[in-house]
């Protein structure tokens, strides 16, 4: 019907294609095979294979040994220019670098990207307890100390969101149930900060805590992450929570960036 051809969909442009494939690393999953890129970018894999070949090629993905794809370290150096993200690590890293020293467990920063952690730095030592993370990685918000202060303090849509849609399983303790998720997030806007046991990495624990800006809204959040077994990662909360009071002090008198870029909420309570 002559009608029907206003209502037809484009053809996805070779930009937009592009972008679907880069986009499918923003999901979750810090290393993806070429069938899951092209099925989260809806995409055939024959055209997929060619993308993704060119941005390998080009240094905007890079191909591991066992076959399956991560963000490229170019990609990374353009992203990590925004001047929003680049002033926050240059401030947060000398805290970070003395709250590492006073653990010795894996200290992370984190900002909102829609309904995602951006992994913005980190320090791992060693002697630190085996994590997923990595620079320019994203990571799930339920399931992760730095995550579920990020969530607490979302706009309200993007709580609701997540808090509306599927809550993957990542390791044997992961909230999978709303409910609970909207009582641990209500808990941490209570405490001020985020407790997790196993939720995202099996034998691994975090504790996160709120970063806030001059005007008291968070902008990130750090964490640390350290091994199940043992002390009671509670023990964590008073060098982290020295390190964020720090920083926020940094971040209220000397940093340009914007609450809004985050998509944090403009909220001033704990």
């Amino acid at each position: 019907m002559p009608g029907d051809r206003g209502e037809r969909p484009r053809p996805v442009s070779v930009a937009g294609k592009v972008m679907a494939i880069l986009n499918a690393f923003a999901q979750g999953g810090v290393r993806l095979n070429l069938s899951e890129i092209c099925r989260r970018a809806g995409l055939p894999l024959a055209t997929g294979h060619r993308l993704v070949g060119e941005l390998a090629d080009g240094g905007f993905l890079e191909r591991v040994p066992d076959g399956t794809y991560r963000i490229g370290t170019r990609l990374w150096r353009i992203g990590s220019q925004a001047p929003a993200v680049m002033g926050l690590r240059e401030l947060a890293l000398p805290h970070m670098e003395d709250l590492y020293e006073a653990t010795h467990d894996n200290v992370q920063l984190g900002v909102l990207r829609d309904d995602h952690v951006l992994i913005v730095e980190r320090l791992r030592g060693t002697r630190s307890v085996p994590v997923v993370t990595q620079v320019g990685g994203m990571l799930p918000l339920h399931t992760t100390g730095v995550g579920q202060v990020l969530l607490a303090y979302a706009a309200p849509e993007i709580r609701e969101k997540v808090l509306g849609g599927e809550l993957a399983r990542h390791a044997v303790r992961s909230i999978t149930d709303p409910a609970e998720l909207r009582r641990r997030v209500e808990r941490v806007r209570r405490t001020g900060y985020a407790l997790t046991r196993d939720e995202m990495t099996l034998g691994a624990s975090s504790v996160g805590a709120p970063v806030r800006d001059g005007a008291g809204d968070v902008v990130a959040a750090m964490s640390l992450v350290s091994g199940t077994r043992g002390a009671d990662p509670r023990r964590l909360l008073p060098p982290l929570t020295t390190a964020v009071r720090a920083l926020s002090r940094d971040v209220a008198a000397h940093w340009s960036g914007h609450p809004d870029t985050f998509s944090a909420e403009r909220n001033t309570g704990a």
